[in-house]
C-alpha cells in the first residue's frame, strides 16, 4: 500500500503523537509499505528528507506568518479550518505520492478534506485527543472533566483557553469541520474506550475502531545510556515524571502532595516548563527542560516509580506504556485512557484526579513496600508487550485493508 500520514508535528519535535505516527511509519516501511509523511514546516528543519525509507514533507502554512497566534515558539498547529498553503502543497504530494490510504493524526486533516473525492484515496483518522468535540482539545469545563458540548459553556471555555479574538473562531470553525469530517472520514480510530464514548462514535453512526497506543519491540535499543543530561539525575533513586509541566498534566498536584509527603526521595519532572500554576517548588524537586526521547527513556530506566497525575482525560500516554517497558510501577490518575494501560492494583495504582491527597498515600504505599513495587514493576513489564509494535501495527494494516475494499 501507498500510505501519506498527516501530522501537525513530527521529530524532532517531542511529543506522544510525534512518536506514534514516526513509530508507525517506519514499522510499515519495514512492512513492505510505502510510506510518506506531510507535517508543518518549523524553523531549521529541512522541506524534504528521508528517514529509514519514510518520505518526509514539511509544509508552508499560511497560518504560520501569523507568529502571534501560537503561544509557543518554534511550536506550530493547524487551525480547525483548511490552511490554503497546506492544501495547495498537499495537492502536489498526493499527485507525486498517488496514496491508496491518508492517514490524519490531528487538525492538519481539515486541508485534506477538500482534497479528498479529487485524490481517490482512503481517509483514516486517529483520534490522539479530544479535538474532534472539544475546540481545547482536553475536555475540561473548570479545571474537571467536562460532561459534554453546549455552546454557552464552550465559548466561554474556548475563549479562556485561546483569548476571545481566537477562541470564539476556533470554536465555531471546530464546530462546523467536526460534521464535516464525520461525513468523509472512512474510519476513525479513537486510542481507549473512554475517547470513543465521550465523541459519540456509536451515536453519530460512524465507522471506528479502537487501537491503543503502541512503543516499539524494543525500547532499550532507543535508550542514550551515554546522554551528558544523564548526569543532571540524582545518582540514587528517585520519583519521575515526563511531560508538559503544566496544570492539565497534574504537575500542580503532583508538587503538592510530594510536599505533603516531607520525602527525600528525590522528584525529578522532565518537560516543557508550562508553568500555568503557581506554587512554590518543594526542596528535593528537579525540574529538567525537554530532553531528547532516547535520554528520557534512560531515565525510565533509573527511577523507582512513574508519576502520571493527570487531571485532563489522558487519551493512552505513550509515557505510561514506556514506563511499564522498564518494569516501573506507576502512580496515575484513574481519567481517560490510563485505566485502559494501567491496572489498579496489579501494574500500578490509580487515584482519583486531581486528588492530592489520595495521590500522596499510592505514591507513599509503593515507596514503603519495595516487594509489592517489585512486583508491580514485573507485572507492568509483561503487561507492556500487549502495546508493542507487533501487537498493534497489524491491527491498523487491518483497518487499512477493509476500508480499501469499501
Amino acid at each position: 500500500m501507498r500510505i501519506l500520514m498527516l501530522t501537525e508535528l513530527y521529530p524532532p519535535a517531542i511529543g506522544g503523537v510525534e512518536i506514534h505516527v514516526h513509530t508507525l511509519s517506519i514499522e510499515l516501511v519495514s512492512r513492505g509499505h510505502e510510506v510518506a509523511v506531510a507535517t508543518l514546516w518549523q524553523e531549521g528543519q529541512p522541506e524534504l528528507e528521508i528517514d529509514q525509507g519514510v518520505r518526509i514533507y514539511r509544509i508552508r502554512a499560511s497560518m504560520q506568518r501569523a507568529a502571534f497566534l501560537f503561544s509557543e515558539k518554534g511550536r506550530t498547529y493547524s487551525p480547525p479550518f483548511p490552511d490554503p498553503e497546506v492544501l495547495w502543497s498537499l495537492r502536489h504530494i498526493i499527485l507525486h505520492e498517488r496514496p491508496d490510504i491518508v492517514h490524519a493524526h490531528n487538525w492538519i486533516v481539515h486541508s485534506f478534506i477538500p482534497l479528498k473525492a479529487w485524490s481517490k484515496a482512503k481517509l483514516v483518522m486517529t483520534l490522539h485527543d479530544f479535538s474532534f468535540l472539544c475546540a481545547t482539545r482536553q475536555f475540561l469545563h473548570e479545571g474537571t472533566i467536562c460532561k459534554g458540548p453546549a455552546l454557552g459553556k464552550c465559548l466561554k471555555c474556548a475563549a479562556k483557553h485561546y483569548g476571545p479574538t481566537k477562541g470564539i473562531p476556533t470554536l465555531l470553525t471546530n464546530t462546523i469541520s467536526a460534521r464535516a469530517e464525520r461525513n468523509v472520514v472512512d474510519m476513525f480510530i479513537p486510542v481507549n474506550q473512554a475517547m470513543a464514548k465521550e465523541t459519540q462514535m456509536a451515536w453519530h453512526g460512524v465507522h471506528y475502531c479502537v487501537i491503543p497506543n503502541f512503543v516499539p519491540n524494543d525500547l532499550s535499543v532507543s535508550c542514550d545510556h551515554n546522554s551528558p543530561l544523564l548526569a543532571q539525575l540524582p545518582q540514587e533513586n528517585f520519583l519521575l515524571f515526563v511531560g508538559h509541566v503544566s496544570r492539565v498534566k497534574g504537575a500542580e498536584v503532583l508538587l503538592q502532595a510530594y510536599a505533603e509527603m516531607g520525602s527525600q526521595i528525590p522528584l525529578v519532572l522532565i518537560g516543557r516548563a508550562v508553568l500555568d500554576f503557581s506554587v512554590d517548588l518543594p526542596p528535593n524537586v528537579l525540574m529538567l527542560q525537554s530532553w531528547p526521547h532516547a535520554a528520557v527513556m534512560s531515565a525510565w530506566g533509573r527511577c523507582m516509580v512513574a508519576l502520571i497525575p493527570s487531571i485532563c482525560p489522558e487519551t493512552g500516554p505513550i509515557v505510561a506504556i514506556e514506563a511499564m517497558t522498564f518494569g516501573k510501577p506507576i502512580a496515575a490518575s484513574w481519567v481517560g485512557g490510563l485505566p485502559d494501560i494501567v491496572e489498579d492494583g496489579e501494574t500500578g495504582l490509580l487515584v482519583p484526579p486531581g486528588d492530592a491527597h489520595a495521590l500522596r498515600k499510592a505514591i507513599q504505599s509503593l515507596l514503603d513496600d519495595p516487594a509489592r513495587r517489585e512486583y508491580m514493576g514485573a507485572m507492568a513489564k509483561q503487561r507492556a508487550i500487549k502495546f508493542q509494535v507487533r501487537e498493534v501495527v497489524p491491527r491498523i494494516e487491518q483497518v487499512y485493508q477493509q476500508v480499501l475494499h469499501w
